[in-house]
């Protein structure tokens, strides 16, 4: 018994509207741009505290290998002194 066009037609749009999604799924993960740091000038860096808070006392603020070290920032671009301070400033909790 052969099956009429209507019934393939069927067949292929459940095939492709499951199929399809899945891929777009996967072409956006690939394609989706990494988030920017933003420059020491965007934040208003400075090497020095600020009103007593420093970058390492900062949830933004990863450590380098000692704690006299500088570290990196999660949002400013660059290394970062664990006394320095911008205005991204949150304290950790």
């Amino acid at each position: 018994m052969k099956e009429s066009s209507a019934d393939m037609t069927r067949k292929d749009f459940v095939a492709k509207a499951v199929i399809l999604p899945a891929l777009a799924g996967l072409v956006i993960a690939e394609t989706a741009p990494a988030q920017a740091k933003g420059s020491k000038a965007q934040f208003k860096y400075q090497d020095s505290p600020h009103n007593g808070q420093k970058c390492s006392g900062c949830n933004f603020f990863v450590p380098g290998s000692s704690a006299k070290a500088n570290g990196t920032c999660k949002l400013v671009d660059g290394s970062i002194s664990p006394n320095g301070w911008c205005t991204a400033y949150a304290p950790k909790k």
